[in-house]
């Protein structure tokens, strides 16, 4: 009984202390660490990539002004040498043109000086051996006039496509037997039944051009002796195919005869388009260089304005 009296006395003592007693709540705060925002550290490699950044932009403007001004420079060396080049096809043209006008001589029978004697005028006199033609083709008639006009063009208008008839020419002067270029045929007359009037039996004389032997060019058909197709002159199978000496001429045109081929088919007009890449080399020089020196006057343009 006692035990249970003090329990209940325990109990209301320290309810009664409960009442009396002040709660005190703590608060509490977080705290943030004040930091910055970007250390020192961070800065500095900022202003450094900054830095190489311009840098690289300098370096690749400064490599483009020096690659523009490489164009000018070299267009400019472009047409000096076709200023060069022109000057010699002028030479070699005027060349040509002599051998092709002088004096005939006799035809030497030595193939060692017959290759130092291309486009020399010779003479032979004898006669040609009509069975035994040999026809290079397509070949077009040779207008020394027209084909100036026609230089630097890839296409050509109101040709007649023939060929060149090629005759065995026995020189009884020298007795040897060499090949002649008679001249130029049109298609429809190819056979020889359809000239007879050119076909003479007589001994002539013809004057020609010394022509060397043709090596076959690029995408060009090769020769076919069995159908008597040829496309270039080969000396030596020709000289096989007819038995005579691989010894070629050119017959000029007063060595036509009447009702034959024509002669004087031999083209001495070379290709002389220099001065349009004289015009195209040294305008874009021109041209660039002017691009040059204006990029260089916006470069200098606010180095030359007045203070503020």
């Amino acid at each position: 009984m006692f035990s249970l009296k003090t329990l209940l006395v325990s109990c209301s003592s320290a309810l009664t202390t409960l009442k009396h007693t002040n709660v005190v709540h703590a608060k509490r705060t977080l705290c943030l660490r004040k930091t910055p925002l970007f250390r020192r550290t961070d800065v500095r490699w900022i202003a450094q990539r900054h830095s190489s950044s311009s840098v690289a932009a300098t370096g690749e403007d400064t490599f483009l002004k020096w690659f523009l001004l490489l164009i000018p420079a070299t267009t400019f060396g472009l047409g000096t040498w076709q200023v060069k080049r022109r000057q010699w096809k002028l030479q070699l043209i005027d060349e040509l043109t002599r051998l092709t006008t002088a004096e005939p001589i006799p035809l030497p029978i030595d193939p060692l000086e017959l290759t130092g004697l291309e486009y020399r005028r010779v003479r032979v006199r004898g006669r040609y051996e009509h069975d035994k033609e040999l026809y290079v083709l397509p070949r077009s008639p040779v207008d020394p006039e027209k084909e100036a006009r026609m230089a630097g063009r890839l296409t050509s208008s109101g040709e007649t496509v023939g060929a060149n008839v090629i005759t065995p020419f026995h020189c009884t002067d020298l007795g040897i037997t060499i090949l002649v270029n008679r001249g130029y045929v049109p298609k429809q007359k190819m056979r020889p039944d359809s000239r007879m009037k050119g076909q003479v039996e007589d001994e002539v004389e013809v004057v020609g051009v010394v022509r060397l032997t043709e090596p076959r060019k690029p995408f060009m058909p090769s020769n076919d002796p069995e159908r008597n197709r040829w496309h270039f002159r080969d000396l030596e199978a020709m000289s096989d195919v007819t038995g005579a000496q691989p010894i070629f001429i050119d017959a000029d045109l007063a060595s036509t005869i009447p009702g034959g081929p024509v002669g004087g088919q031999t083209r001495v007009t070379l290709r002389n388009e220099h001065m349009q890449y004289i015009i195209t080399w040294y305008g874009l020089c021109a041209s660039t260089a002017y691009m040059c020196l204006a990029m260089r006057a916006v470069d200098l343009g606010p180095m030359m304005l007045p203070p503020q």
